[in-house]
């Protein structure tokens, strides 16, 4: 006896791209590497990374979607929840593969330099305010230096 297809859903702060997807076996990927889930999988929670979740709908068509990145939940065996930045659901795994990943992996690449710059200009703000702040050094018998 098989257990019941499980339903997936993923969704970005701006949609929801993926609607109650009926599963029969998903593959997804995280740090440690790919992984599957089958119908009745123990509850589950994980950090994606850029990659693209391919799963067999219940008439065994398979189904892609690519993802940057985000947090995957298995809930009581039968909910799969994936959140994440963005996602582009297709049914062409190499487009997916060779495009949409390759601008995530872009973007990705220039909010962390963003990120790396920002905290820079933040570093020299402080050390700033902390030479204009700071005293100047006491003289030695008022005779200066």
């Amino acid at each position: 006896m098989s257990l019941p297809a499980m339903i997936l859903t993923v969704s970005t702060p701006l949609a929801v791209v993926i609607d109650g997807a009926e599963v029969s076996h998903l593959r997804a990927e995280d740090d440690s590497g790919a992984f599957g889930i089958l119908p009745g999988h123990a509850d589950f929670l994980t950090a994606l990374t850029i990659s693209v979740l391919t799963w067999r709908g219940g008439g065994g068509t398979e189904h892609h979607v690519a993802v940057r990145g985000g947090i995957l939940e298995v809930k009581q065996g039968r909910t799969i929840a994936v959140a994440t930045r963005e996602a582009v659901a297709g049914d062409d795994l190499h487009r997916l593969e060779a495009e949409v990943l390759a601008e995530f992996h872009h973007r990705e690449e220039e909010e962390r330099a963003a990120r790396v710059d920002s905290h820079r200009l933040y570093l020299n703000a402080i050390r700033h305010i902390f030479r204009t702040l700071r005293p100047e050094p006491p003289t030695i018998g008022g005779l200066g230096e």
